[in-house]
């Protein structure tokens, strides 16, 4: 494959879609019972449910089904050859037949639990009616997860702006990882949401990063890696460059080059044009150059860093509405400035110019 026709996949909106944002944690459980009716005889049950429950997603009924949340209530079916069996362990991909009722318990869940309203302090750049830009602090996780459920950018948004829990994920579009800073566009509509997934999707969004790394990296050089990224068959934590003739995973582009060098250090800038999982860390490890602090792939800790040396410092983008040209920019934060000076480091960030690296 050659790179020019690389195939560049990006979430759709539906990744960003969270089905507890659809119940409200305080109302408790609902139960809902529906009967299958002839249109849907036929139907594998999670298509069924689909369409019965159209506000939650397949994958989120799988879920509940599997979870025994959702039961087959025994009923004799409208096609006299084909009674029920009471006895039957229904999966998602089993037929369902006209007459059928099913009971579903719709539960809060953990992550239902956790979308709440938090004062946590959130540095705004910009807004206007459709989106922020938002300088995300190191250590600040995005997204409630299993480990981090509360204290996160989703629940200040949520303090922020009362309409932000009419917006999947609050309208965050994409991430950072927990211990990298810098720059997001959060959306305030559904609208603004799918239009700027669909730009992510399409390239139009510019992320550029700056990446104190280990590996003497002459200054000038440049690195275009297309390789693809997949969770590390050896440690499920990792991310890793895989084969995707052998392994599951998604295609992924980087744009790198060194700005300064010193020593055993250089000072990366990197352009994303997909955005997956961990990206710059492994695509830049995978070069020979990880990141400073990042020890999950590589990297060494100095005295002088407490998380791995990348921000996020320029986005710039055609407003989704307006298409206006805008740009942002984040300083180079305290610590990496600390760390830079440790590493004898020196560069005049203000000179670079938008877009160092054109495709």
């Amino acid at each position: 494959m050659t790179h020019d026709k690389l195939s560049i996949i990006e979430p759709e909106a539906e990744d960003f879609f969270d089905p507890a944002l659809q119940m409200n944690p305080n109302e408790g459980e609902e139960v809902r019972e529906m009967e299958i009716g002839t249109p849907l005889h036929g139907k594998r049950l999670d298509m069924a449910l689909s369409e019965l429950l159209p506000e939650f997603t397949r994958s989120y009924l799988q879920r509940l089904l599997l979870d025994g949340q959702i039961q087959v209530l025994p009923t004799q079916s409208l096609f006299a050859s084909e009674a029920p069996d009471a006895e039957k362990v229904y999966k998602p991909s089993s037929k369902v037949r006209a007459g059928m009722r099913v009971k579903v318990e719709l539960k809060p869940t953990e992550q239902s639990l956790a979308f709440v309203p938090q004062d946590i302090p959130l540095e705004v750049l910009f807004e206007d009616e459709h989106l922020r830009v938002i300088n995300k602090p190191a250590g600040l996780v995005v997204h409630p997860a299993p480990g981090n459920w509360s204290g996160t950018m989703l629940n200040g948004l949520l303090h922020m702006d009362p309409q932000a829990k009419f917006v999947p994920r609050a309208g965050i579009v994409h991430r950072l990882d927990k211990d990298t800073s810098g720059l997001m566009v959060v959306a305030k509509s559904r609208e603004c949401m799918d239009k700027l997934v669909q730009m992510i999707a399409q390239r139009q969004v510019h992320r550029e990063y700056l990446a104190l790394v280990q590996g003497a990296c002459p200054v000038g050089k440049r690195m275009e890696v297309y390789q693809a990224i997949g969770r590390d068959p050896r440690n499920r934590l990792r991310m890793a460059v895989v084969d995707l003739a052998t392994q599951s995973g998604k295609s992924a582009h980087t744009s790198c080059l060194s700005l300064a060098n010193h020593d055993q250090h250089a000072l990366i800038y990197c352009q994303l044009h997909t955005g997956r999982t961990h990206q710059i860390r492994v695509h830049l490890a995978w070069q020979g150059f990880p990141l400073v602090g990042d020890t999950l792939y590589g990297g060494r800790a100095i005295a002088s860093l407490s998380r791995q040396a990348l921000h996020a410092f320029r986005l710039s983008l055609d407003h989704p509405f307006t298409g206006q040209h805008m740009s942002w920019s984040a300083p180079w934060p305290h610590d990496l400035q600390l760390a830079s000076q440790e590493l004898g480091l020196s560069y005049n960030l203000k000179n670079i110019p938008v877009d160092m690296i054109l495709d």
